[in-house]
């Protein structure tokens, strides 16, 4: 097992974790999950009580290409107005 975080960044990873949506939340743990290696997956896991599928999940996800262009957070077209 990996050396955890002292009990107060814990806890202030948890709040920001709390504060954001459902894809925010598995790209912060993956990317944690990331920085920790060997053993961080599981240890995020369970400090976010989250599944580790969802870990994974925002691994492969950060592993992608991005679906919008940087500084874009819409879709050309994406208003229903024709571009």
């Amino acid at each position: 097992m990996i050396a955890p975080y002292s009990p107060s960044t814990e806890q202030a990873m948890r709040r920001l974790f709390e504060s954001l949506c459902e894809r925010e939340r598995r790209l912060y743990a993956a990317a944690e999950a990331l920085k920790l290696g060997r053993g961080g997956l599981v240890y995020l896991s369970q400090l976010f009580d989250c599944d580790e599928k969802t870990i994974r999940r925002g691994i492969r996800e950060l592993s992608e290409e991005p679906a919008l262009s940087p500084g874009r957070s819409r879709k050309k077209g994406a208003d229903g107005n024709p571009a």
